[in-house]
């Protein structure tokens, strides 16, 4: 059912979405892959960590939570296979990240896109649905359409589409129906994870004295708009939808670098309700950016991630505090918010901290924006 109210949606503190894995599930995802254990006894571990982190989260005060993505191996790739039209191959290349090589999975295009009403992820939001108190919400996570027209994955469209607008219609059907779905089993809450944007930051800048070269990411972030937007367009009033523009996240480890100034009029366009921003080191640039990307919206909320989720050292709360009023100058007080710039393990693999370390970090988002906002 469709209303008209907004659920002011995303917190003033909030959780970014992934959580380290605990070792009792790293070690029956293993088994698992080894043929030791069936899906069912990994299943059954899942659950039983995804509870023992709710409560967790509950515990710290969140009003939101997630699973942890502990049903997921990458933040991406899992969800990307389970379309209907998606294929799982051995990209035989590591992602690039800075001091650390990742596994080699990819996705590929085997038949045309669409939403696959039998999707795991679907089992596994009604089972946390099921576990979180009646005055917290659930937040979904998947990653973003445009990590499916990114890194050779959408190389073939020609072998199922007459057009690669035709293709991009579809992808936006496919999403569309699968948030939808995500609605009708109870979720007011979801976000899209999208690295593509700060892909775009570095290569707009390298290409700007190369016209062919520079126009081909200006056809993809033009490209990115045109989807993320055709997607949303229908969708009930009272779901929200935001976005974590991430720069990568492996280990403690990154992918790209360089101010949001090349992109700020693309995410400006966005139709979302808000956007979680990282901004934990100098690699993010300053806050100038921000007026563009919030453009006004009075319904939308930048979320500041001034936190970080890849060390274990806690930010001084004067310093957080003193970057929240900066940022407050380019866009109302009103209409920001804090968190971890990423999640803890975008990758099964998690960050250089411990679990403990995970929460005190949430500990200290709430602590700050409990100081900062009174509502």
């Amino acid at each position: 059912m469709t209303t008209t109210t907004k659920t002011q949606y995303p917190y003033r503190y909030d959780v970014v979405g992934s959580l380290l894995r605990p070792a009792a599930l790293k070690v029956a995802r293993t088994q698992f892959t080894q043929g030791k254990l069936t899906a069912e006894q990994l299943q059954a571990v899942q659950y039983r960590e995804t509870q023992r982190v709710v409560n967790e989260q509950v515990q710290i005060g969140l009003r939101d939570v997630t699973d942890g993505e502990f049903n997921r191996s990458w933040w991406h790739l899992d969800f990307l296979w389970g379309l209907t039209g998606v294929g799982h191959y051995d990209y035989q290349q590591s992602y690039k990240f800075h001091g650390s090589q990742t596994r080699t999975d990819n996705a590929d295009l085997v038949g045309k896109i669409a939403c696959n009403p039998d999707h795991p992820f679907f089992k596994s939001f009604q089972y946390l649905q099921a576990l979180v108190p009646d005055d917290v919400l659930v937040k979904q996570t998947i990653p973003s359409p445009t990590m499916l027209f990114r890194d050779n994955r959408s190389d073939n469209w020609p072998d199922f589409y007459p057009t690669w607008d035709a293709y991009l219609d579809d992808l936006a059907v496919a999403y569309h129906d699968t948030i939808q779905h995500f609605y009708d089993l109870g979720c007011r809450y979801l976000q899209l994870d999208d690295t593509t944007w700060a892909f775009l930051i570095s290569q707009l800048n390298a290409t700007k004295d190369d016209v062919v070269a520079h126009q081909k990411f200006v056809d993809l972030a033009t490209d990115a708009v045109r989807v993320i937007n055709q997607l949303l367009t229908g969708l009930p009033a009272d779901l929200t939808v935001t976005t974590h523009i991430c720069r990568g996240n492996f280990k403690s480890t990154y992918l790209f670098s360089g101010g949001y100034d090349d992109i700020a009029d693309y995410l400006g366009q966005l139709h979302y309700d808000g956007l979680f921003l990282e901004y934990d080191s100098d690699r993010s640039g300053d806050f100038s950016p921000l007026k563009r990307i919030w453009n006004g919206d009075t319904n939308k909320r930048l979320i500041l991630g001034l936190i970080t989720s890849k060390f274990p050292e806690l930010e001084d709360v004067a310093d957080v505090e003193a970057r929240i009023r900066d940022a407050a100058k380019q866009v109302p007080l009103a209409n920001l918010g804090l968190s971890t710039q990423c999640g803890f393990a975008s990758t099964e693999e998690g960050n250089q901290l411990t679990e403990e370390q995970q929460w005190a970090k949430l500990r200290l988002v709430k602590q700050i924006a409990d100081d900062v906002w009174s509502d």
